[in-house]
Formats: structure tokens, C-alpha cells, sequence
């Protein structure tokens, strides 16, 4: 029995040596992102321009249309403008939250971090990286070194060129901003080459501003031709890596904005082109909330912190407006509209057998850096993807929280709002 015994652990300790290293590999594969925003695109002229090396990255993920400009008509309805755009993406949340409502970014609320900030509070010794075509990108939005965020200080910067006029003078065509799109490029090809940053942005703008100077031209044309050529470089920067070094990259590339349906020259309004954008990615397991809708630009921040294992704060995380768009998924697209007396609360669910539960305050601390105090509503099932509950008449603003246990959304009510 003994001898048995002792022949069944070494079997069992020979097994474990055999597989041991491959296990070993496989949780030593280091997970890098980078994320680019090419400046106001439009999908419908992505879709029909040719781009050889951007089809790369889909024929290993996808290509999908994408929203910005928050929910229309509601409280979190967003200027379809650049920086709002970006500051969507980076910090998760709609401009009624982040405060970025145009391109002078007078007073954003660093209460809702950006993914540089939750990255380095969980990971900070890892590093990360800004590639930029405007400087405000990194000063202002991610909010580098201000003690609004923190002090928080992105690792490698290279930005600011537009102000580097000897080097890159402005001419009337805005030929400098695709020299300095290119030179952006370069420097994060080499710096991913050498030394891979954890997390990545890179910014683009030229296309953008042939959008403004021509509209809807063989001029944009060109400009996202010179895209695909910049997006080649850092995609094999890329295969590069992960083929060298025990490396899992996850790129996103998307557009902060799109342009008028008459010209191609403006952005900023509400209408179905100002507001239709695209995301490309090498993603591969997509969830069932993708699956069914149109992504939104806010949900690049929930995808990426799943990717890179970023556990949110709970009282951070609950104040998103994106959901990932991979992984565990239960519920999304809350809304809220007042009845009389009651609030009813909708929802669509991805499962019939989980519940929800409902929480709801009449304050918004977080704002103010402060937790508010939630009080519950109810707890029931999933799948009625509808509540309706009675307020009391003083009440005149509501957060409302819909927390299942594979994912959590919000909404907001307030009493000069009728509906959503």
C-alpha cells in the first residue's frame, strides 16, 4: 500500500514538473496597452478608404461603429468636439461628469481619474506614456503633475511640437501636422521597441484639420492613407514585441468625433455623422453587451482596465458611464424617466438569472471629491429590466445605481429633466 502510495506522488510530482513551465509562460506574459486617437474621422470614410495596415489589426479583432457625444437629449448629452472626446475616453465619463466641455479645458474635474492615474495607483512602478500631436493632451487633461490629480506624473512624454515652430513651421496647408503626426509616430515605434511602456496614448491630429480645411476630399482621403502607413509602424512595433518578449498587446484605435453630413468640415452638434464614430482593436473575446450594440468612446476605459487587471475603486467604478466590452457583462444602458409621483427606472440585462440591485442618493459628493451615502431601493430579478418606485416630493435630483455582481451601471434623475 505504501509502495502504491508512493508511486502515485511521484506520477503526480513528474506531471506537475512536465507542465509546470508551460503554466509558467503563460502567467509570465506582461500585458501592455496602447491606445490611439486619430482626430475626426468619420466611419463612413474609414470604412471606404483604403488602409491595408489598419486591416491588419481587424483581421486579428474587429472593426465596429462607435457613439460619443453621451445619450442625446439627456444630462450627459456631450459636444461632439475634440477634447471633450478625449477626455470621454480617458476618464471613463461624459463631459456632465469630467467637466471638459471644449477645446480650452478650463476646469476639469480631476475627481474623475483618468486610466494613467488608476494604472499608476495600482502598478507604480510599471510605466506609462503619452505620444502627442497637441500638449494639452498631457497638462491638461491627464492633468500631469497638478496636485488636482494627485501629483500624478506620466513616465515618458513626447508632446508639444505644434509649439516647435523652427522645427516645424505652420504653413497655411497644415502639411506641419502630418510631419509632426509622423514624428509622433516615430518616436512611439522606437519607444515601444525599446522599452514598451505599460500604457500608451498616442494622439494624431492631421486628419482632423484636413477635415476642417477640405471636408469630405481626396485631401481626407490622403490624410487617413498617411494614418494607415503611421498605424503600420506601430502595429509592427508591436508583433515585434510580442514576439521577442513575453508580451500580450492590446491596441485600440479610435476617433474622438465625426463631421457634418453637408460638408465633412464641422463637428460639435448632435447628428447621427457627428456622433457615429469606429473603433478598431485587436481584441478577440468580446462580450455579449458588444455583441448587441454600438460601442460607446466611454467604454475603452472599463475594456482597457480589464486588460491590464486594474481592480477600479469600487466608489470610482460606479461612477462610470462606459461598460467593457469584454468580460463578464450583466447589464447596461440605464435610464430614468419621472411618472407622476414615481421614477421609472430602465435597463437592458444580458442574463435572466442574476438580480439587480438598486441604490439611490439625492447628493453627488463624488464630484466634490467626497463618497455620497447610498440608501437601497430594491433588490430583484434581472431580467424585468424595469422598476417603478414612488419618490418623496422634495426630492429633486437622484444618482441611481443598478449593481449586479458581474457589473454595475448609473443614471441620473433631476426634476428640471422630464426624461431620458
Amino acid at each position: 500500500m505504501k509502495k502504491a502510495f508512493k508511486i502515485v506522488c511521484f506520477l503526480g510530482l513528474l506531471i506537475a514538473i512536465t507542465y509546470w513551465p508551460n503554466s509558467l509562460f503563460a502567467q509570465a506574459k506582461k500585458r501592455k496597452v496602447v491606445f490611439v486617437i486619430a482626430d475626426g474621422i468619420p466611419a463612413d470614410l474609414l470604412e471606404k478608404a483604403s488602409k491595408p495596415n489598419i486591416d491588419k489589426i481587424i483581421a486579428q479583432g474587429f472593426y465596429k461603429r462607435a457613439f460619443v457625444g453621451g445619450i442625446k437629449g439627456s444630462y450627459n448629452q456631450t459636444p461632439t468636439v475634440s477634447a471633450p472626446g478625449y477626455n470621454n475616453l480617458i476618464t471613463g465619463t461624459w463631459a456632465n461628469k469630467h467637466q471638459v466641455i471644449n477645446n480650452d479645458i478650463k476646469d476639469p474635474n480631476y475627481n474623475y481619474w483618468s486610466i494613467f492615474r488608476y494604472f499608476k495607483n495600482q502598478y507604480p512602478n510599471k510605466k506609462t506614456a503619452v505620444f502627442s500631436t497637441w500638449l494639452d493632451n498631457r497638462t491638461k487633461l491627464v492633468g500631469d503633475g497638478l496636485p488636482a490629480t494627485g501629483g500624478f506624473k506620466v513616465d515618458l512624454a513626447f508632446d508639444g511640437y505644434e509649439l516647435d515652430t523652427l522645427r516645424f513651421p505652420h504653413d497655411k496647408g497644415s502639411i506641419y501636422t502630418h510631419l509632426i503626426d509622423d514624428y509622433v509616430v516615430a518616436k512611439a515605434d522606437s519607444c515601444i521597441r525599446a522599452t514598451a511602456p505599460d500604457l500608451s496614448w498616442i494622439y494624431l491630429e492631421h486628419t482632423d484639420d484636413m477635415g476642417h480645411r477640405y471636408g469630405d476630399s481626396p485631401k481626407m482621403e490622403e490624410a487617413i492613407g498617411y494614418l494607415d502607413q503611421e498605424m503600420g509602424k506601430i502595429w509592427d512595433a508591436i508583433q515585434y514585441r510580442e514576439k521577442n518578449f513575453k508580451e500580450e498587446w492590446l491596441i485600440i484605435i479610435t476617433t474622438d468625433h465625426g463631421r457634418d453630413a453637408a460638408t465633412g468640415k464641422n463637428h460639435g452638434g448632435q447628428s447621427e455623422r457627428e456622433r457615429t464614430t469606429w473603433i478598431v482593436s485587436n481584441l478577440k473575446n468580446t462580450n455579449t453587451y458588444f455583441q448587441a450594440n454600438h460601442p460607446a468612446i466611454v467604454d475603452i476605459l472599463p475594456t482597457i482596465a480589464g486588460f491590464l487587471k486594474i481592480d477600479l475603486p469600487k466608489i470610482n467604478q460606479e461612477e462610470l458611464d462606459g461598460v467593457s466590452i469584454t468580460g463578464p457583462v450583466a447589464i447596461s444602458h440605464p435610464r430614468v424617466e419621472q411618472q407622476g409621483d414615481s421614477l421609472i427606472l430602465y435597463w437592458k440585462s444580458y442574463t435572466k438569472k442574476d438580480r439587480v440591485e438598486i441604490l439611490l442618493t439625492s447628493t453627488n459628493e463624488f464630484k466634490k471629491g467626497n463618497a455620497d451615502s447610498y440608501q437601497p431601493i430594491a433588490s430583484i430579478a434581472i431580467g424585468q429590466e424595469r422598476l417603478a418606485f414612488k419618490i418623496a416630493p422634495s426630492l429633486r435630483f437622484a444618482k441611481i445605481i443598478l449593481r449586479t455582481k458581474r457589473n454595475s451601471v448609473n443614471t441620473q434623475w433631476s426634476s428640471t429633466i422630464t426624461s431620458q
